[in-house]
């Protein structure tokens, strides 16, 4: 109002002529800036289940309090843009004849935000938007979400602060790695690899030489120098399905992901196997396209709910942060499969991005008893228990467990000192203080490079005032990993202790670069693994398994 009367006094002052043409001007003058400050926008693409752009699919905004929603057409390139909003939840819902709808039903929009949501629709006749129960022999009923869309993975929000988040993150890959297996079949010896070489040199006309090598080859890790035998195998047999697989596998494996892409969905048109659907998931997510990925990888599940496939499934949900489907599907897998021992990590894993701690130790702590011989369990609580001020009763037990089983283990000494230091009682606890000292130097003893267990006996010899001690540490730590933020942090309060300003103004500029670069790195791998936009339908929460 006080930009309003300033503006009028001025206007006034310069004798214009037309008071309502001032007063109009002077409307847009003061309200707009206004408008443009406030407002967000949002914008996108939509696709079909390939990735193709789709022209001219109709796309409308609805806020509850409008009396008509908004509606652009999508362009040539299936782009889409709603500028000028205001802030709040809008249902979003793009649709095109021939294909189901897609909708989003609370996306939230901010003051300000400009935000990115790509939406797939699949086709009326793809077999992924055919409901569950129609490949699904094993399977439980059909999901309680629905994967709608993708948007830019700006600013996680959640539970607590940038560690959290970036555990959250670092484990959600973690959890995804156990599922990328060896190959089932056992490497090819190399008398065998030999003898089907002398074969193919023999007959290098001959179909079953060619696909047998490229096979054994494929199955044996060379997957690039698979990939001539079985093309001119393809070429003596376009038609055979089993050596079309094979190529498609190779050049997935080769990094040809587009070429075995186009291979796996010629497959499809005759037939819909899980292998196949499985292969075009792996193929989507390195292409980049995550919520065609994710689509296969669910629809391989349907048709074979195998503790891989559900597990991959459930993998990638988590990896593209959505939690709450992910615990569904691995909670789901747990009951079909109570023996898989990652299964359970990932519902753990999945638990922890929730900020469920609690739930979160329970389910690692049962892997661990499946088998307490099997590290993963116990490097997913050491990880998991520095978000927390105290670690659980229980997440100290199984990492005792660990050291026992694994003494000469050095993440089994670093995690469970870690955990005996956050259990301390103060500096005058020389009891705990001295076990924790010795545990660090054991990790450290069974690997020189361990900057994380420098970095703890750092911190454990700022305590107690070892000043010349903690600096030997940190930069020990330095050494293992120059990147290593927190040791030149710390390693700057301890020279400022030492009343040496300069070295301790030297290494906060180091910090200050690193952390920096950190950020930056953290916000391109944010936008690379872009967030699942999803619906959960009106339901009870997960069980517990």
């Amino acid at each position: 109002m006080g930009r309003f009367s300033t503006a009028s006094q001025k206007l006034r002052s310069a004798r214009v002529v037309s008071c309502g043409v001032a007063a109009v001007v002077l409307f847009f003058v003061a309200i707009l800036p206004l408008q443009c400050q406030d407002s967000g926008s949002l914008r996108g693409t939509v696709r079909d289940a390939g990735g193709n752009p789709i022209a001219r699919a109709t796309i409308q905004l609805i806020v509850s309090d409008a009396k008509q929603p908004k509606t652009v057409l999508a362009d040539a390139q299936g782009n889409y843009v709603f500028p000028a909003l205001h802030g709040g939840i809008y249902v979003l819902r793009a649709t095109m004849a021939g294909f189901g709808d897609a909708e989003i039903s609370s996306l939230f929009i901010g003051p300000r935000e400009a935000k990115n949501v790509d939406l797939t629709l699949l086709s009326a006749k793809t077999p992924a938007a055919q409901p569950a129960s129609t490949g699904a022999p094993r399977f439980f009923d059909p999901p309680q979400f629905t994967v709608a869309g993708v948007t830019d993975t700006t600013s996680l929000g959640g539970h607590g602060s940038d560690t959290i988040v970036r555990t959250r993150e670092t484990l959600a890959k973690e959890t995804v790695s156990l599922g990328k297996a060896p190959p089932s079949s056992a490497p090819v010896a190399n008398q065998s690899e030999k003898s089907l070489r002398e074969s193919v040199e023999r007959t290098p006309n001959n179909f079953e030489s060619n696909h047998r090598l490229g096979k054994a080859l494929v199955a044996d890790g060379k997957a690039a120098e698979a990939i001539p035998y079985l093309e001119r195998a393809g070429e003596l047999k376009p038609d055979d399905y089993e050596n079309t697989y094979e190529l498609a596998l190779a050049n997935a494996h080769a990094g040809n992901c587009a070429r075995s892409r186009e291979s796996v969905r010629a497959l499809l048109a005759h037939h819909d196997s899980a292998d196949l659907h499985h292969l075009l998931a792996e193929d989507e997510e390195k292409l980049h396209n995550a919520l065609g990925a994710v689509r296969e990888f669910q629809r391989a599940a349907e048709l074979n709910s195998s503790e891989g496939y559900l597990f991959d499934w459930a993998s990638e949900l988590l990896m593209h942060h959505a939690p709450e489907p992910a615990l569904e599907v691995f909670t789901k897998g747990n009951r079909l499969f109570p023996g898989s021992v990652r299964m359970l990590i990932g519902l753990g894993a999945a638990q922890f991005a929730r900020g469920s701690y609690d739930e979160a130790a329970e389910r690692l702590s049962e892997a661990s008893d499946l088998n307490p011989k099997d590290e993963a369990p116990y490097l997913f609580m050491g990880r998991m228990q520095f978000v927390e001020s105290v670690p659980t009763e229980k997440v100290v037990e199984k990492l005792h467990r660990f050291l026992e089983l694994q003494p000469d283990n050095a993440d089994a000494n670093f995690y469970y000192a870690a955990a005996l230091w956050k259990l301390r009682k103060g500096p005058e606890d020389a009891a705990t203080v001295g076990q924790v000292e010795s545990f660090l130097r054991n990790a450290i003893r069974l690997n020189p490079k361990f900057g994380a267990a420098y970095l703890q006996l750092g911190i454990v010899d700022s305590e107690k005032k070892q000043y010349p001690e903690a600096v030997s540490a940190f930069r020990a730590a330095i050494a293992a990993d120059p990147e290593m933020e927190q040791a030149h942090y710390r390693l700057a309060q301890i020279f400022r202790l030492m009343g040496d300003a300069a070295n301790a103004d030297a290494e906060l500029r180091i910090y200050d670069r690193i952390a920096k670069q950190s950020a930056q790195e953290a916000e391109r791998e944010r936008h690379e693994i872009r967030q699942f936009v999803y619906t959960l339908r009106d339901k009870p929460a997960p069980e517990s398994p």
